[in-house]
């Protein structure tokens, strides 16, 4: 056995990690376990059509300050307590960053300084403890993308929404680990944009699977809180195609139909290739998407959730580049902006 793993092309950085240890760091207590398990229920309950408010996953690119992070959970969850009525709020803290190439910042799991040393034990410890801190100094409740299968279950007891990418939603272990998740799991759309890819994701998600998981092979529950997420295309050429228009939702709540779907639920991702990365133009897609719910019916039943980019200040810079809250990665709307359009949703939704 020993002479087989030396003729792997794999360089051990670490000693085998033990998961029970990992996650005794950071871990909830009872009561703060307990004042999650119940904004879970909150959360499963507006997946389910149960709570009429309206969703909202907002937040950083990605969550690459934790300083920076924790004043933006602060201001949000004062507007959460603003909007309670009309609108439930998970915050995005993204410390897994897909990278196209495989180049540029990976997120905190890789870097827990963005100039800094790759580092994926110290990325595990700095990973839980900013979404416990997120929760239990706020009362906020995270999302975070799967971008790492396997990871989830060093996370799964603090993170209430997971995400999975447009460049994995094509992939079966992706779809396949989504089925066991007892949280909703949103699916991208394939940067093809190709939407009987996303259903054919969307239908392995809410199936039991079988398969090979961390060493053992599982059965999945199901997934009935799996739903869609519409982020626009890119063609090879470089143009994007977005998907958030009328005439692109009603496809997509047709497809909806065509299939015995749980919890019919379709989210638009208001950045990305459905803006062409031009943070503004989230504003103006917002108010595009809830003028279209109030013309019709059915896109206002199926159409039931935002995610949204921002963070304290516009824009983006380079890693490194020193000021306070502004995104690393893809441009994000500022914090006076993400206030007056999330009071701008709670009014027209």
């Amino acid at each position: 056995m020993e002479k087989e793993r030396k003729n792997l092309s794999f360089k051990a950085l670490s000693q085998h990690i033990n998961l029970d240890t990992v996650k005794s760091i950071s871990k909830l207590t009872e009561e703060e376990a307990a004042k999650k398990a119940a904004r879970d229920e909150e959360l499963k309950a507006v997946m389910e059509g149960k709570d009429d408010r309206f969703l909202l996953v907002i937040g950083p690119c990605s969550a690459d300050n934790e300083a920076a992070v924790l004043e933006y959970a602060k201001r949000l969850a004062k507007l959460q307590e603003e909007v309670k009525d009309k609108i439930f709020i998970v915050q995005r803290v993204y410390t897994n960053k897909p990278r196209t190439n495989g180049d540029g910042y990976k997120g905190l799991l890789h870097q827990q300084d963005p100039s800094g040393e790759i580092n994926l034990v110290r990325g595990m410890v700095a990973v839980r403890k900013m979404h416990k801190r997120v929760l239990t100094e706020t009362g906020l409740t995270t999302a975070d993308e799967m971008l790492y299968p396997e990871n989830l279950e060093f996370i799964e007891d603090l993170v209430s929404y997971h995400a999975v990418g447009a460049r994995s939603v094509e992939d079966q272990q992706h779809r396949f680990v989504a089925s066991g998740i007892d949280h909703p799991t949103g699916l991208k759309n394939p940067t093809s944009g190709n939407i009987n890819v996303l259903f054919n994701a969307l239908y392995a998600s809410q199936q039991k699977q079988e398969l090979m998981y961390n060493g053992m092979e599982v059965e999945t529950s199901s997934n009935p809180l799996a739903h869609v997420i519409l982020r626009g295309a890119l063609k090879e050429n470089g143009s994007v195609v977005p998907n958030y228009h009328y005439e692109d939702l009603l496809k997509v709540i047709e497809a909806y139909k065509k299939g015995n779907y749980k919890n019919p639920f379709i989210m638009v991702d208001t950045n990305h290739d459905n803006s062409g990365k031009k943070y503004n133009e989230q504003i103006r897609i917002v108010q595009e998407v809830l003028t279209n719910r109030q013309w019709n019916e059915e896109i206002k039943q199926y159409v039931r959730g935002f995610m949204i980019e921002s963070y304290l200040e516009d824009g983006r810079q380079e890693p490194g580049g020193g000021v306070f809250g502004q995104s690393i990665t893809d441009p994000c709307l500022g914090w006076e902006k993400t206030e007056e359009l999330v009071r701008y949703i709670a009014a027209n939704v």
